[in-house]
């Protein structure tokens, strides 16, 4: 059936230039936070399960520079004194790069560092 195939390969591509248009929206990286990564990091950044560290501090997660926190977020990583490590895309593999600094970019404005 190549139709069909055709169909199955038009929907693919669809679906991903439907994420790379998403991925630009400034609304996205509210719903990826939102959809992946409030879980553990809570709405309000400052963790809410026990070694999730506070990303709103001073000396906070986001006090650092946005390529070590991409590549974090990427890779995953392990936090001191946390007792789970945050898996690589927030455990979501689908997450583009795009989708990753969209969320860096909303946790800037949103959770704004303390004085």
């Amino acid at each position: 059936m190549p139709g069909a195939r055709l169909v199955m390969l038009f929907a693919m591509g669809f679906a991903y230039a439907s994420l790379s248009i998403a991925a630009s929206d400034p609304g996205r990286g509210a719903a990826v936070f939102n959809g992946t990564c409030i879980a553990c990091h809570g709405s309000d950044g400052s963790g809410s399960l026990p070694g999730v560290p506070d990303m709103t501090g001073r000396t906070g997660l986001l006090s650092q520079d946005d390529a070590v926190l991409l590549k974090r977020m990427a890779e995953g990583f392990q936090s001191p004194g946390s007792p789970m490590a945050m898996p690589p895309r927030g455990g979501n593999p689908a997450l583009t790069d795009a989708d990753l600094r969209s969320v860096l970019n909303y946790m800037r404005k949103e959770f704004k560092i303390a004085p």
